[in-house]
């Protein structure tokens, strides 16, 4: 199978309008889709948090040189928040430079409320990833050129204890529909992206993109998540993550002094 790979800066204005398309379409299959107890609540940060989307896609989608990092679903006080994968507080403000306008999900979680960049919690998943990225690579475009961050679901499920439920713990029956919907939505991402290479943040990740993506060009790996819950990761996720990449063969430019980093 052939992938048009998008000539020149191709424009990433073409990128991130063929990205924000899928984003809709998405949005629309998975808008009908109904969760049974234990979960309670579901958000799409891709509607209430449309305009920091649509601000990362504008910004910083392309045809990165590395390939695609691939996240599993939003967390409660990261893209939840801000609407930027992994999205950090901080990180997606201070570094990225993409505060904008958050709305509200249609029910909210009283123990998860959405305040967009007004969030005084900081999700440690996000402030891993991106706290590397900037120490490593200095400043957002550089990263960028590189990778490009992307979730494979957007939905976030919480529970009435307001626990964060992720895809892979949904019955069956529920995963089916979801995982068809967010499997169309890879596929076309790749395509618009153009990248040869996807490396799943976790095993979730590289297990589903195996599957969808079998017939591309394309290798598929994985890299240690950097969730609180992996005691690995909680030992020093960066320099594993760092071995599993140049294993992969991708070169990484040498640490950032603090003060070359913006």
């Amino acid at each position: 199978m052939n992938i048009d790979v998008p000539s020149s800066q191709s424009d990433s204005t073409e990128v991130a309008s063929r990205l924000e398309e899928i984003c809709r379409d998405l949005s629309r299959r998975l808008e009908p889709l109904t969760f049974a107890e234990p979960v309670t609540h579901v958000y799409n940060p891709l509607i209430y948090a449309w305009e920091p989307w649509s601000l990362y896609l504008r910004r910083f989608a392309g045809s990165p040189e590395h390939g695609v990092l691939l996240g599993m679903n939003p967390g409660p006080w990261g893209m939840s928040q801000t609407g930027v994968p992994f999205g950090e507080i901080a990180a997606a403000r201070d570094w990225l430079g993409l505060e904008a306008s958050v709305g509200k999900p249609d029910r909210e979680h009283p123990k998860r409320p959405v305040t967009g960049f007004d969030c005084t919690r900081s999700e440690v998943s996000g402030r891993r990833l991106w706290g590397w990225a900037q120490e490593r690579f200095g400043t957002p475009e550089a990263f960028f050129q590189r990778f490009f961050v992307w979730n494979y679901c957007p939905l976030v499920f919480l529970e009435e204890s307001g626990r964060n439920r992720t895809p892979d713990r949904l019955p069956a029956g529920e995963r089916q529909p979801l995982f068809e919907a967010c499997d169309e939505a890879l596929r076309e991402a790749v395509k618009a992206l153009g990248v040869s290479r996807v490396v799943g943040v976790g095993r979730f990740a590289e297990t589903r993109a195996r599957r969808v993506l079998g017939d591309f060009p394309v290798e598929i790996r994985s890299i240690l998540h950097p969730s609180p819950a992996s005691p690995k990761a909680n030992a020093g996720w960066a320099p594993v993550v760092e071995e599993q990449l140049q294993a992969m063969g991708i070169p990484l430019p040498a640490s950032l002094p603090p003060e070359g980093r913006s």
